[in-house]
This record gives C-alpha cells, sequence and structure tokens, in this order.
C-alpha cells in the first residue's frame, strides 16, 4: 500500500519465502562459486545464518540488507561484507536515533565495532552514507516527485550489487545504486518500477 507522500506501507504474505530452508539452498547448483551474496529478511533467519556462516567461510562477500527490521545476533555481523540498513533499520539494530549524516555515522561506528567490514545507511530523500574503517561519505540524491517507494531499497541493493561486481569504487557504487532507486520512486509499482540500466545517468547525482 501506499501513503498520500508516496511512502510505501507493507503487508506481507511470506509464502513460499517462510519455508525457504538451508537444505533449499544446498541444492542451488554453483553457489560457492559467487562473488557476492546478497540476503535481506524476508526468509527464515536460520537459512540466513547457515548461508551467511558457509560464505563467511569460503571468503564470499556477503550483503545483508536488514528488512524487513529485525534484531541481529552479532555472530551474523561479525565479518559481513556490507549491511545496508535505512533509517530506521539502523535506529533499531543499533540504538542511535537516525536521521541526518551525523547519526548516521555514530550508527556506523557501531557496526564496524561489531565487526561489519562496510556500512552503508540510506536516508530516504537526503541519499545515502557510506563509512568503513578507511573512509566515509555522504552522496545525495536527486529531487524526484516520489510516486511510490516500494521496491526503492530493493533497487538499491540490486544496484549497487551490479555496480560492485563491476568493479566500481564505492563512490561511484553508491551514486549508481542511488540513481536507480531515485528513478524507482517515479513510478507506480514494485518490479515494473526498477530501471534499466541505460535508464540511469549518473550527472543527476553529487556527492
Amino acid at each position: 500500500m501506499v501513503n498520500e507522500e508516496g511512502e510505501n506501507c507493507i503487508l506481507v504474505a511470506p509464502g513460499a519465502n517462510a519455508n525457504l530452508l538451508p537444505t533449499d539452498i544446498e541444492q542451488v547448483k554453483d553457489i560457492d562459486e559467487a562473488e557476492i551474496i546478497l540476503m535481506q529478511l524476508e526468509i527464515p533467519m536460520v537459512t540466513i545464518v547457515s548461508v551467511s556462516k558457509k560464505a563467511k567461510a569460503n571468503l564470499q562477500k556477503v550483503i545483508i540488507n536488514p528488512a524487513p527490521a529485525q534484531n541481529l545476533s552479532d555472530e551474523l555481523l561479525n565479518g559481513l561484507f556490507l549491511i545496508t540498513p535505512n533509517e530506521t533499520e539502523a535506529t533499531l539494530l543499533t540504538g542511535i536515533k537516525v536521521y541526518d549524516e551525523i547519526t548516521a555515522s555514530q550508527a556506523a561506528e557501531i557496526f564496524l565495532t561489531k565487526g561489519v567490514e562496510n556500512v552503508i545507511i540510506t536516508l530516504g530523500k537526503q541519499g545515502a552514507y557510506f563509512q568503513n574503517n578507511t573512509q566515509n561519505f555522504k552522496v545525495s540524491a536527486p529531487v524526484v516527485q516520489a510516486i511510490d517507494s516500494t521496491a526503492a531499497g530493493d533497487t538499491f541493493s540490486g544496484a549497487l550489487v551490479v555496480a560492485l561486481a563491476e568493479g566500481k569504487n564505492w563512490e561511484s557504487a553508491v551514486k549508481f545504486a542511488i540513481e536507480a532507486a531515485s528513478i524507482s520512486v517515479t513510478k507506480m509499482g514494485a518490479q515494473s518500477s526498477i530501471p534499466y540500466k541505460n535508464d540511469i545517468n549518473l550527472q543527476l547525482i553529487t556527492i
């Protein structure tokens, strides 16, 4: 559902997602050869933990988009390549009320202390904040008319992984992901709002 401001209000019928177990993942061919594994929290936590543990042991890069928001164990956080919460999720996971760059940095520091290698906190129309042990920056989002924010987080995560897999640096990858997400909120729907790669114009993004 979408409210009058274009913000999504999610109702979930988990269906098959709720029944995705570690034994199902074990049947996926070639998963051990993946460079990056991206997961979010609409599947059972036991599956997320199992996949993450095995992937870390294989030196694969594990990315968690912690949506819908729920608490995560220190064991899961330790060794994560990247976590990408929004403001609400970062607030729940760290206890820091996140609403701007300063509070995002405070929350990011907690994630880093728990062993997460890289942190991106999405800030809605403010853009996104990145931090690891060597650099930090905020990328602003272009001003758009938001119609439906459903799938904006999924679009951001997918575009980010595409950019990282192509070898882009963090700044370029975050810019690419923000532009993709910004385009998605200007259209109704979820899958139908996700842009094609050639729709993305990075000249709209400022840091």
